[in-house]
């Protein structure tokens, strides 16, 4: 898809996609997922209860398998095969959303533009919006057909290892999702192995401070706020622990207006396992 396709806003509220569910173009995809230690099955959970007509996207398997680091992006034949099995293609306008509120939908959000497919949105409020309003649910699996997918990757919404110590060595704007003590290195991670702490220079903005008390994004001025240390002039780069609430913060970029904002892939779990690379612990 090209830039034109891109919505004005990357999230649609639970009001608009139900008003779309039988749309020909719209598909609803489920990329529920789970921090480690959270002893759910987002898989099975979907098939459980899900919205009509959604798919499950698996984050930890729609991934590159032998990088060794949680669900780095998969190769684009890998993408491309997965996604057209799920009957998400060409022409389509995809919808995602978790069974969170609004988290882990970011990530594939995010994937799905990595791969060159600008018509995707998020569901504000996710599966607990939807469900708090008495909209239509479903279960079982869907059947979907097979459509085509072109992948047209983006790589400069992807930051790698050797980018962001280039990055970082230059001063450049990094910002981490991470819960403050996990940041400043007064908490473990929750990874096993890991050091404590963050990149040089890079500011906190923990993921949860983009979202409203019931989950849903907040709306542009409000996030102006919340990135008031950032220079929305200049280049950013998202980061976490894995890659997931890294997303999320580009997510809310982009509801600013900033469509460019890259991830860094490997995110804490790949920088905090490195000898040799700068770590701040501390303010």
């Amino acid at each position: 898809m090209s830039a034109w396709n891109r919505p004005d806003d990357p999230l649609v509220s639970t009001e608009w996609l139900a008003e779309r569910l039988d749309a020909p173009d719209v598909r609803v995809v489920d990329a529920s997922w789970f921090m480690p230690g959270v002893e759910r099955m987002p898989k099975d959970e979907h098939a459980e209860a899900r919205i009509p007509g959604a798919v499950f996207f698996d984050i930890d398997e729609i991934a590159d398998t032998t990088s060794g680091l949680p669900h780095m992006l998969p190769s684009p034949e890998k993408f491309s095969s997965r996604v057209r099995k799920l009957g998400l293609g060409d022409g389509t306008r995809i919808v995602v959303y978790d069974s969170s509120g609004v988290f882990s939908a970011a990530r594939v959000w995010w994937t799905f533009r990595v791969m060159g497919h600008e018509d995707v949105t998020v569901l504000d409020g996710g599966l607990p919006k939807w469900r708090a309003e008495g909209l239509p649910m479903d279960d079982g699996l869907a059947m979907p057909r097979d459509r085509h997918f072109t992948v047209r990757r983006n790589a400069a919404l992807v930051c790698t290892l050797d980018a962001m110590k280039a990055r970082v060595s230059g001063g450049a704007q990094v910002v981490d999702a991470r819960p403050a003590p996990r940041f400043l290195g007064d908490a473990p991670e929750p990874r096993a192995g890991l050091k404590s702490g963050h990149m040089p220079g890079a500011t906190n903005v923990p993921s949860p401070m983009v979202l409203n008390p019931d989950g849903t994004m907040k709306t542009r001025e409000d996030l102006e706020v919340v990135f008031a240390e950032l220079d929305l002039t200049k280049p950013i780069t998202a980061t976490c622990g894995s890659g997931i609430t890294a997303s999320l913060l580009a997510l809310a970029l982009a509801r600013m207006g900033r469509w460019d904002v890259s991830v860094y892939d490997g995110s804490w779990a790949e920088w905090g396992s490195l000898d040799g690379v700068p770590v701040v612990v501390g303010p």
